[in-house]
């Protein structure tokens, strides 16, 4: 993800996430940890056709990681493009010398449960209100971060992510 890319990805995001979408200033104060040798960061962006259709985006701390947001355009849900996003973020994990990666999953969305646990996600306790507004909990959910990734199947050919 770069800076040009802040503007399509808000609209994405206030798309899926309309009570809770990130501001443009967190973005970007996440992407200026993303870039040098210090980078604690990693933030891609998937494409298609010249339209970004997908972002997502890993934090980490120590030997640590946390997947802090992963977006897919509603038009291409069952694609497999979550799973390219998340393969790509594990992989930024190893690098970054994490031995574990940690995220927060709202208890209602199946979905997104579904593809971390075909990952090996583990659920590991439950956040009280942790999704506002609504007061929605989260599942949070741990995996080595050095278990095999699963590949993305070939379903996402004709998407490009970058970072």
């Amino acid at each position: 993800m770069r800076w040009w890319d802040i503007a399509p990805v808000l609209v994405l995001e206030h798309d899926l996430f309309p009570g809770d979408a990130w501001s443009e200033g967190l973005f970007w104060s996440e992407l200026a940890h993303a870039r040098g040798p210090a980078a604690t960061r990693r933030y891609v962006v998937a494409e298609a056709g010249g339209r970004l259709v997908g972002y997502a985006g890993l934090a980490a701390f120590g030997d640590s990681a946390d997947v802090q947001t992963i977006g897919v355009a509603r038009d291409r849900w069952g694609e497999g493009l979550g799973a390219r996003l998340l393969t790509d973020l594990l992989a930024a994990a190893t690098g970054f010398g994490c031995r574990e990666v940690l995220l927060e999953v709202r208890v209602d969305n199946p979905r997104a449960q579904e593809l971390y646990e075909r990952f090996g996600f583990a659920p590991l306790g439950i956040r009280k209100g942790y999704y506002q507004p609504g007061n929605v909990d989260a599942l949070v959910m741990r995996r080595p971060a050095t278990a095999p990734p699963i590949p993305p199947s070939h379903a996402q050919q004709g998407t490009r992510t970058h970072g």
